[in-house]
């Protein structure tokens, strides 16, 4: 059984931070989608928007990820903690897939390494307030907290 942490106390602010990360999202799709309009879905060219290179079909997506993003964040109960571990491994699997075709036909995304590098970025703060805002009962966060602190899990602590 995994020993992610339930209730943790900063929970409000992987919250906040998912939500930023989506608002950010958002906002790049919308000014990029804003850029590319008219263009082809896949089109290679050098439409830049916060600093990213994008097409209108990554600015497409990334509307849909931006609005994901922030419904999960908004929720109380794990909705926004299964979207935010989905959207990290997301992020981090189309980051190294596309870092890997960046100078042929096959980017159909239009990244840039930039583009790559925050994409990578993302995903590992997705992935990482994933695996800390789950949310439990009073009695799922006292019972993860016993497990964590046994004593014999303290032995394996030390040694």
């Amino acid at each position: 059984m995994p020993h992610l942490p339930v209730n943790h106390p900063a929970r409000p602010v992987y919250r906040a931070l998912s939500a930023l990360i989506g608002l950010y999202i958002l906002v790049f799709g919308v000014w990029g989608t804003a850029l590319t309009w008219g263009e082809p879905l896949f089109g290679r060219g050098s439409n830049w928007a916060l600093g990213l290179r994008t097409n209108l079909a990554f600015s497409l997506v990334s509307i849909a990820f931006g609005i994901v993003l922030i419904v999960g964040a908004s929720r109380r109960n794990n909705l926004g903690h299964y979207m935010n571990l989905t959207a990290g491994v997301v992020f981090l699997a189309t980051s190294i897939l596309m870092m890997s075709v960046l100078q042929t036909d096959a980017n159909f995304l239009n990244f840039s390494m930039s583009t790559v590098v925050v994409s990578m970025l993302f995903g590992l703060i997705l992935l990482g307030t994933g695996l800390y805002d789950k949310v439990g009962a009073p009695e799922d966060a006292e019972a993860e907290r016993n497990r964590r602190y046994h004593p014999v899990a303290e032995i394996h602590r030390r040694s």
